[in-house]
């Protein structure tokens, strides 16, 4: 492969890298909304709503993983050293086993980017 073809291929990577990342950070929260109601019977995202079988979501961008409040985590999550992000959240929700091996969230994870993006952008309006 000549050397022209080998910059033109890594170009086109890195670009479709930042479509991917700039489309995570333009997801649509009121269709994540929607795409939050496969989390809900885990997972609440009210202001001071409970845990349940997952920790309750409210304020989950910028917080420090593993630490809300009252829910009984992994140590996969509870001995991580970062905040949830959107990137990590992106990451995370698209396949929880491989970015976090160990934790106990039985979920598969969501394949599609555009739903996967909303949800994000529905996570972190519920985090302000």
């Amino acid at each position: 492969m000549t050397s022209l073809r080998v910059l033109l291929l890594a170009c086109a990577v890195s670009m479709g890298s930042v479509s991917g990342t700039a489309h995570a950070a333009d997801g649509d929260a009121e269709a994540g909304q929607k795409v939050f109601n496969t989390c809900k019977a885990c997972h609440s995202v009210e202001a001071g709503g409970p845990n349940r079988v997952g920790p309750n979501l409210h304020g989950v961008v910028g917080r420090k993983v593993g630490s809300a409040a009252g829910f009984n985590y992994s140590p996969a999550l509870k001995d991580g050293d970062f905040s949830w992000d959107e990137q990590r959240l992106d990451g995370y929700l698209k396949d929880p086993k491989t970015a976090l091996p160990g934790n106990k969230m039985a979920f598969a994870g969501i394949k599609n980017d555009t739903q996967r993006a909303d949800l994000v952008a529905f996570l972190k309006s519920q985090s302000q």
